[in-house]
């Protein structure tokens, strides 16, 4: 990992932990982290903030207060759809 990449990293971090409660309490979102940014299915090598949703959604279909930011602080921001979560048995 570059100067940089850990700079980053560390940023992001920072990111998730000042603004994970305001994002979780937003519809349609059921956890938020710190990863690698996803585009087309693939694994990028940008550190982003990941936030996860049970379906993606335009921002048009969505509530103002529900809409995620593409950036937050200068930390860019993965919306990843993982569908519907179950507790195993």
């Amino acid at each position: 990992m570059t100067a940089g990449e850990e700079d980053l990293t560390r940023r992001a971090l920072r990111v998730k932990q000042t603004h994970e409660e305001e994002l979780l309490s937003k519809s349609n979102v059921l956890g938020v982290g710190v990863g690698l940014r996803e585009r087309g299915g693939q694994r990028g090598e940008q550190v982003a903030l990941v936030v996860l949703v049970r379906r993606k959604l335009p921002a048009a279909d969505l509530a103002p207060q529900d809409v995620i930011p593409r950036e937050i602080d200068g930390v860019p921001v993965d919306v990843q759809e993982v569908g519907e979560v179950k507790a195993g048995a």
